[in-house]
């Protein structure tokens, strides 16, 4: 989910990580298991001025199943859910805007279940799991194939 981020004007810095869970510094695989509360994501750095926060949210749900409370795709666990984690009151009332324009919007036939939730702390994952696109360039592109993930995309996301 890295890609379409990364390649936009004002990012200044994506890394992929856990955050919402109970321990301190878990492990990819104690986060796997599901048994941290941890959910995998990424974390962005922006310049507000050249990507405002609205333009994150917007380009944020082009890239995930916001009905599947379950997971994501072929990933599945509470551990691969979606969620948008504000840092201050601004961005907790757009992402509840963003996600109820959304729901209104007739997009999609279930019900929108991204949560909401204040940012807790957030850990960096292991190095070998940043910019895994980039250096595993073939596995990610069949994995992703493989998830349904571009298929999705199409079906809600391209006007045509």
């Amino acid at each position: 989910m890295v890609t379409p981020f990364e390649e936009q004007p004002g990012i200044e810095g994506i890394v992929s990580g856990y955050i919402g869970g109970t321990s301190e510094n878990p492990t990819y695989e104690e986060v796997k298991a599901g048994t941290t509360g941890h959910v995998e994501a990424v974390q962005i750095t922006f310049d507000p001025e050249l990507f405002p926060y609205e333009k994150l949210l917007e380009l944020y749900w082009q890239q995930i199943d916001p009905t599947d409370e379950y997971g994501q795709f072929h990933d599945r666990g509470t551990q691969y859910r979606t969620a948008i984690f504000y840092h201050n009151e601004q961005q907790r009332e757009m992402a509840l805007q963003s996600r109820h324009d959304l729901a209104a919007s007739g997009r999609f036939t279930k019900p929108i279940v991204t949560e909401i939730l204040p940012a807790t702390p957030f850990y960096p994952a292991e190095d070998y799991h940043q910019d895994y696109h980039k250096k595993n360039p073939k596995h990610y592109k069949e994995d992703r194939e493989r998830s349904g993930r571009d298929e999705f995309i199409k079906q809600h996301w391209d006007e045509g």
